[in-house]
């Protein structure tokens, strides 16, 4: 039995950019010629010359608020318009067999490919095979999850018992009565449902893999379920793009699949970070339904070194590290990431920067601290008056070595007393 889903997972690295930066300006001209949306996110841009990374980053990064803006700016407009904002390229009808929501709302289409999601290769990695019975416990209504993982599941060949969320008593007695191979949904659900069957005296043997999202699976949690016989992996998902990283069974961070190109970038920019730096995931989506174009998601995560044990050749990121948006109120003014880049900008001299608030609300103090190799009072000067040109408040300044920063993706560090 293979242990890859396929051989896209085993290509050399170098045959995989070579595909995905082919692929990568076809779905830009796709994107402008059937995306009302990026028709004008991407006005002017050559399509055929965004064929390198280096190319790629020098677009727009559309970050999730932005599409929620639009959706509802098009919605306001009454009956018949574009519900997703003009970033599907399908409408109602044969293409579209759903629709999903998501908080905001958000919604998003899916569409009739095999595996719209690309879950399979997840759900393959968590050790699930052709011909095993799935208890899938992601919710069926508004959000797609419970769709993504049936869908996923169907394309390997397994059947679904769609267990949805709640009603944990008959969840158990349908694991009794059905004995599937495995679970997907979230790990605090499963646990929910482990602890409910021991106490109604109910053994579930059958049970002894699964497949989680939705939520954090620390190793305290992964270990609680190995004591308890269920080998659980994590992917990391969203329904905008659908599976973006998954975990093997070497447990050392999350491969990318293999239908997004993904960046690290600077939080409230579009600037690459340096390898294994923390910076905001920007995905670039292959799907032609929502060709999704340097799609921010507002998590931080990290690139991994080297090669996956398990060998896959794809590229690893360490996992969610926290959100990107770290934009806080400072005196009454809002201070966004975006600013703190724009103060990093003007000097040639400075590398990272990272803003840290301290003190107490309504008696607080904003340092920014700068890493610079050409220290000096006058430099540290400058650095004031632009603090104060751009976000419009005063600033102390603190000159660093290069790399003593933390590499934890924060450019804005909110340390005020809330007592």
């Amino acid at each position: 039995m293979s242990n890859f889903f396929d051989q896209m997972e085993t290509r050399s690295p170098s045959e995989r950019e070579a595909a995905l930066m082919a692929a990568l300006p076809v779905q830009v001209a796709h994107a402008q010629a059937k995306s009302v949306a990026f028709a004008q996110i991407l006005q002017g841009v050559d399509a055929a010359g965004v064929n390198s990374r280096e190319a790629l980053a020098r677009l727009p990064v559309t970050r999730k608020n932005e599409l929620q803006e639009r959706q509802q700016a098009v919605r306001e407009q009454g009956a018949g318009a574009d519900v997703f904002g003009g970033f599907s390229t399908a409408g109602y009808g044969a293409s579209m067999p759903r629709l999903f929501a998501s908080p905001g709302p958000i919604y998003e289409p899916e569409g009739t490919a095999r595996d719209y999601w690309r879950m399979a290769r997840a759900i393959f990695a968590a050790g699930f095979r052709a011909g095993d019975l799935i208890h899938n416990s992601f919710s069926y209504h508004f959000v797609p999850a419970g769709s993504m993982m049936e869908t996923g599941a169907h394309a390997m060949g397994c059947s679904v018992f769609p267990g949805g969320t709640g009603q944990t008593e008959q969840q158990v007695h349908a694991m009794r009565d059905l004995r599937p191979a495995g679970y997907i949904g979230t790990p605090s659900f499963l646990k929910i449902i482990v602890e409910k069957a021991a106490e109604i005296g109910v053994p579930l043997p059958s049970v002894k893999k699964a497949m989680f999202g939705g939520e954090a699976f620390p190793p305290s949690l992964r270990d609680w379920f190995t004591a308890h016989g269920i080998d659980g992996y994590q992917c990391y998902a969203t329904a905008d793009l659908g599976l973006i990283a998954y975990e093997t069974a070497a447990r050392e961070g999350l491969v990318l699949d293999e239908g997004v190109i993904v960046e690290i970038v600077r939080p409230g920019t579009g600037d690459p970070v340096a390898a294994g730096e923390v910076g905001e995931l920007v995905v670039t989506s292959l799907n032609p339904i929502y060709p999704l174009i340097r799609f921010g998601t507002g998590d931080l995560s990290a690139v991994l070194p080297g090669p996956c044990p398990t060998g896959r050749t794809n590229a690893r990121i360490k996992g969610w590290m926290g959100r990107a948006d770290q934009t806080t109120k400072i005196r009454g003014m809002f201070v966004h990431a975006k600013q703190v880049d724009a103060i990093v900008k003007r000097f040639t001299e400075v590398a990272r920067a990272r803003l840290v608030v301290t003190g107490e609300m309504a008696n607080d103090v904003m340092t920014l601290q700068v890493e610079t190799s050409t220290a000096s009072d006058a430099l540290a000067s400058r650095i004031g008056d632009a603090i104060r040109d751009v976000t419009k408040l005063r600033g102390q300044v603190e000159l660093v070595t290069p790399g003593s920063l933390p590499n934890d993706g924060k450019v804005i560090e909110d340390a005020r007393s809330y007592k």
